[in-house]
């Protein structure tokens, strides 16, 4: 069976609305993505799309209408692709900063602000924001778009969820395997010398057997994920954890 196609923006777009149309003590979900290379096959704003669709997904998940999808943050922390054309970063402080400020300009409305994050060069930011957000008693969290036990980059994880949520811009024809050892192998490598030192394409993984129907699935758990967070207290890293299930 064709996947359905993707749930468009609607009644959860923040975007979309009025002012008169925006709830105070809203819940506003913040999607953080990345403008970066992903491999010769996979567009730029790869993680932005995926994060954009798993809080819309999420919004749609809970049925609420206080729950509402803000634009995307199409910029993040990305130096360890900086090697590569097209590669756009903020670095930390700055992304620091932004969701800060953000936070705090949505607190004058909002009742709760969930950043949905997608790109894992940014978690270092949100941690270190989200903390700072709490210490200043802002109703804050982030929750991370987790995929199982998939590939680190531009693999078939990614490439599946982009075949499902923008497969027009993924390039099958140009998929390549990369590095596939274990991210933690890698990683004292790639904060020294960033992703080029590893894989010269940039694909951490594999696209091999990727497919828009497995990218359905992988979009539809990780939104069930954040949707179980959303309610959530956030641990010593500020990322959300699902409430504990009700005693029969």
């Amino acid at each position: 069976m064709a996947p359905s196609t993707p749930l468009p923006p609607t009644s959860w777009s923040l975007a979309a609305r009025t002012w008169p149309e925006v709830r105070r003590g809203a819940t506003v979900l913040v999607p953080t993505g990345s403008t970066e290379q992903h491999g010769p096959h996979l567009p730029l704003d790869t993680d932005t799309v995926i994060a954009a669709a798993v809080a819309a997904e999420a919004a749609a998940i809970t049925g609420r209408a206080d729950v509402v999808v803000a634009p995307a943050l199409a910029y993040g922390a990305s130096g360890e692709h900086q090697d590569f054309p097209g590669t756009v970063s903020l670095g930390h402080e700055a992304l620091n900063l932004m969701l800060v400020e953000l936070v705090r300009s949505l607190s004058t409305w909002a009742r709760r602000i969930v950043f949905v994050n997608a790109h894992g060069g940014n978690a270092a930011g949100l941690v270190r924001a989200v903390g700072q957000l709490l210490a200043e008693n802002h109703s804050v969290g982030w929750v991370p778009c987790t995929f199982g036990p998939g590939d680190a980059h531009a693999g078939r994880t990614e490439t599946s969820l982009m075949l499902y949520l923008s497969p027009g811009n993924v390039h099958l024809d140009r998929a390549v395997c990369g590095n596939i050892r274990p991210l933690p192998e890698l990683m004292p490598v790639l904060r020294s010398r960033g992703v080029k030192a590893v894989s010269p394409l940039g694909v951490l993984g594999d696209p091999a057997g990727a497919s828009a129907a497995e990218g359905q699935e992988l979009l539809t758990g990780a939104a069930g994920a954040v949707a179980a967070r959303l309610a959530g207290a956030p641990d010593r890293y500020g990322c959300l954890q699902p409430l504990p299930a009700a005693v029969p």
